[in-house]
């Protein structure tokens, strides 16, 4: 019975800690510096798998071919407001084989009217688009069109 009761505390305080530390990216806005923690959503237009990512200081996800993806990696701290000089150096790991090919781009953020996901978008030859939305990758609001073999 105590074994029980054991496990049942150790669900509660797991999703407490789960979800503490979903809600933390939520927590990070701050009025005073006009930023926010953004989630982090990787959409794969490649035919390749993208085995690790990082977004500035952030990221860690990785993404199959042609997904279109969601928001679900915590976070990168962004400016309540857009501006021009907005960029991330955006890494990226698409092994060829067993090997594992790093790539690197400063990637300017394109321009968004409200706080949002970032998304960070991957294309063929190694371009790269950065968008702030609240649509997931798959959405037809999303700013840029999901990977054809993901629609």
């Amino acid at each position: 019975m105590i074994f029980s009761k054991r496990n049942d505390m150790m669900k509660y305080i797991a999703v407490f800690v789960f979800f503490s530390t979903v809600c933390a990216c939520a927590d990070a806005q701050s009025d005073s510096t006009g930023t926010y923690g953004a989630q982090v959503g990787i959409v794969n237009h490649t035919g390749r798998y993208i085995y690790a990512t990082m977004v500035g200081d952030s990221g860690g996800g990785h993404s199959d071919k042609y997904n279109p993806g969601v928001a679900n990696i915590c976070c990168v701290t962004l400016p309540d407001k857009w501006n021009p000089k907005l960029e991330f150096l955006v890494r990226w790991d698409m092994p060829e084989g067993t090997k594992h090919v790093w790539r690197e781009k400063l990637v300017k953020v394109q321009q968004y009217d409200k706080p949002g996901s970032l998304y960070l978008h991957f294309f063929q030859d190694d371009e790269v688009r950065i968008v702030v939305t609240n649509w997931a990758g798959s959405s037809p609001k999303h700013p840029i069109a999901p990977p054809p073999e993901a629609e």
